[in-house]
């Protein structure tokens, strides 16, 4: 009798396992192919070889790049080398990317960055908040951005215990800001265990001097987060459901969920266009190739398009598509006056004109 009910036990959890397995292949597209839908001007950016995770651009055309995050389970082509900030003017007609300095006194050799976000004050002064992982850890550090040196002054470094596998950031106040937690697990195989048992452990918080609380839960991995042109609404992008959640913002700082915009695609940053209030994802469009990286079968790149975001039906189209050849792991699209730039986790940039 003991033999059987072990045997019973046995089989249903591999029952349970493989069905698990099934449904997490079948939640990052492990065997979707990349339809190609290719964009006619467009150059990759010299000097942005490991990746260009989050793209911020601010009304002035000034974009701002991180780039060379160093992450669990992802490729990495300068793991000896810091991350970096750089900058592009995209009113230049030829722009190029230039890298940031940082003001001494700060931590340079552990800078990661990974999530990024732009306040501007009502003097005009720009600062830039930056997701980093030091030693892997997560900290928001603030900067200000000196225009007419082409620099960034470290200002405060921001650590709190709610900050814990910080992804990206949205800032709508001087340091009042909302941030994601896209991981519970900081190895690289708990975090697979985590992903294939869709753990939704993770969520969005808010952030201010004088209060810190999580405002929304239940994940399976909250990534990529931006504010609606009129305040009013956050997105939060889950790449695990292949998802976007619109979250209605209340005066305390708190957010209900009103809708959950379905793609086909793992979504990783999200911006919005400044000139029509339309969301762009950067996707992945096969996630499997993510998290296992072969170089003679990379992952592809997918922008995504999402107007009438608070429409019963918002529209969904495809921006740009590649299998790899081109550009490698699409994190962000970031777009200015018909210009674009499609960064990713650890790959190049690609700028284009539309």
């Amino acid at each position: 009798m003991g033999k059987l009910v072990a045997l019973t036990l046995l089989g249903a959890s591999l029952a349970l396992i493989g069905e698990r397995l099934l449904a997490f292949r079948q939640r990052i597209n492990a065997s979707r192919e990349v339809e190609p839908v290719e964009l006619p001007n467009c150059q990759l950016i010299e000097a942005i070889e490991a990746g260009s995770e989050d793209i911020d651009i601010l009304p002035t055309g000034l974009a701002f790049i991180s780039s060379g995050l160093k992450y669990p389970g992802v490729p990495n082509f300068a793991p000896d080398e810091p991350g970096k900030i750089f900058l592009m003017d995209l009113n230049e007609q030829n722009p190029v990317a230039q890298e940031l300095k940082i003001s001494d006194g700060f931590d340079k050799a552990s800078f990661n960055p990974h999530g990024i976000s732009t306040f501007i004050d009502k003097d005009h002064t720009v600062y830039l908040y930056v997701v980093s992982h030091p030693h892997l850890e997560s900290t928001v550090e603030v900067f200000k951005f000196e225009e007419q040196h082409r620099s960034l002054v470290h200002l405060k470094t921001i650590k709190h215990e709610l900050l814990e596998s910080v992804n990206d950031i949205v800032v709508l106040g001087p340091e009042q800001f909302y941030a994601t937690r896209d991981r519970y697990f900081t190895t690289f195989f708990l975090l697979i265990l985590e992903m294939i048992l869709d753990l939704r452990w993770k969520y969005v918080l808010f952030y201010s001097p004088k209060e810190v609380k999580v405002v929304a839960k239940g994940f399976s991995s909250a990534n990529g987060i931006t504010v609606s042109l009129d305040k009013k609404y956050i997105y939060v992008a889950d790449p695990f459901t292949k998802s976007i959640h619109v979250m209605k913002r209340h005066d305390n700082w708190d957010l209900t969920q009103l809708k959950v915009i379905q793609l086909d695609s793992s979504v990783d940053n999200l911006t919005v266009d400044p000139a029509t209030g339309d969301v762009l994802a950067g996707c992945h469009p096969n996630a499997m190739k993510l998290i296992i990286y072969d170089p003679r079968d990379p992952p592809g790149s997918e922008v995504l398009r999402v107007q009438n975001v608070s429409s019963e039906k918002p529209q969904v189209s495809t921006v740009y598509a590649n299998n790899g050849s081109v550009l490698q792991g699409s994190s962000v699209a970031s777009v200015y006056h018909r210009k674009l730039l499609i960064g990713t986790v650890f790959h190049k940039t690609l700028y284009c004109e539309l």
